[in-house]
């Protein structure tokens, strides 16, 4: 049995490196030629310190305290030189992957569907062909996928779980927009390049309760988290809002539905900006928050959608002095990469 350790660089790129059981971080990454930072490799020197962002592991007691101190480890920082992973792990390497000279992962996948949501956005399918090894990410990160014959590529968040040949995206609509224009004559068993996975948006391990604000298509990371936390029979309060502008705009909401039967502690609510809506929620995000969850100073929460919806909820939380166990966003703008913030 191995380990998947997740390495996550500074400039947004994600590496998987197979840990066997007792073998350092450190090792496992030279072994799949990725030149994490080090110098003394005997835990001297400090070089190699990283953060552990989730998972169990033994740091052992042949590192001296200049390199870690106890404040430091105690805070998840860790040195690989020393560090043997006892379950999958997600590590945050502070440099680039560059500097470790590696570098993003492409692989080839095949359209096997594309479902148009009105005007709003499309479902798009691709598979990856068997006998290839599926594409591993963290739950809602994102890849870059080319434009055929534009010389460009457009950046979309996995709603599919990591680790299937099959993959999911959500792809909003944009009037004359190169992948839309692309979408609208494109055929099952055309061939696309993807890039990835990157981006530092994405699910966390814990166990306290979860408030997911979501924006639009910034549906899609979401689907891709609860997806996982389902699999993992989750037992974790969670919450997800599902912002639009306009009824149209909602999307997939059969799906988010189907959450409420695996996971016991799910609930959304979907809301409508439109003051002619006939919708049950009118208004922006901010105003359907559940303020139990806010109150209580344990929620971690994610936000996935367009800058103005973003900046407005990081306002209100700031004006109204909420202060989350973590907070996690990410925005994108049509035609632009996304930009991840832990």
């Amino acid at each position: 049995m191995c380990y998947r350790i997740a390495l996550n660089f500074e400039d947004g790129i994600t590496r998987f490196v197979d840990c066997k059981p007792g073998e350092k971080v450190l090792d496992a990454a030279f072994r799949n030629k990725i030149n994490l930072p080090m110098d003394c490799s005997d835990g001297v020197c400090g070089t190699c310190k990283c953060r552990a962002e989730s998972g169990a592991y033994d740091m052992g007691d042949d590192y001296i305290d200049d390199a870690l101190t106890e404040d430091e480890a105690e805070e998840g920082l860790v040195l690989t030189c020393q560090m043997v992973p006892s379950s999958d792990c997600v590590l945050s390497v502070p440099t680039t992957s560059q500097a470790c000279k590696t570098g993003q992962q492409s692989f080839v996948a095949t359209v096997t569907g594309i479902a148009p949501h009105h005007d709003a956005a499309v479902v798009l399918e691709l598979a990856v062909d068997e006998g290839e090894t599926a594409p591993v990410f963290l739950p809602g990160q994102y890849v870059n996928i080319d434009v055929p014959g534009g010389g460009e590529h457009r950046s979309y968040s996995f709603s599919s779980a990591p680790g299937e040949h099959r993959l999911g995206f959500l792809i909003k609509k944009i009037p004359d927009g190169l992948m839309g224009n692309w979408l609208a004559g494109a055929k099952p068993g055309e061939r696309l390049n993807l890039t990835g996975p990157m981006g530092s948006f994405y699910l966390r391990d814990g166990d306290g309760p979860l408030l997911f604000l979501a924006g639009g298509t910034g549906l899609a990371p979401f689907l891709s988290m609860l997806e996982v936390l389902a699999r993992a029979g989750s037992q974790r309060q969670i919450h997800l809002i599902y912002g639009v502008t306009r009824d149209l705009d909602l999307v997939l909401v059969d799906e988010i539905a189907a959450y409420a039967a695996r996971l016991p502690n799910f609930t959304y609510a979907t809301v409508v900006a439109d003051q002619a809506s006939d919708h049950p929620r009118k208004g922006w995000v901010t105003q359907h928050m559940p303020e139990d969850m806010l109150a209580a100073g344990d929620v971690d929460i994610y936000l996935c959608g367009p800058p103005p919806m973003v900046d407005a909820v990081r306002h209100y939380l700031d004006e109204n002095g909420v202060r989350p166990a973590s907070f996690h966003y990410e925005k994108f703008t049509p035609n632009a990469p996304l930009q991840a913030i832990a």
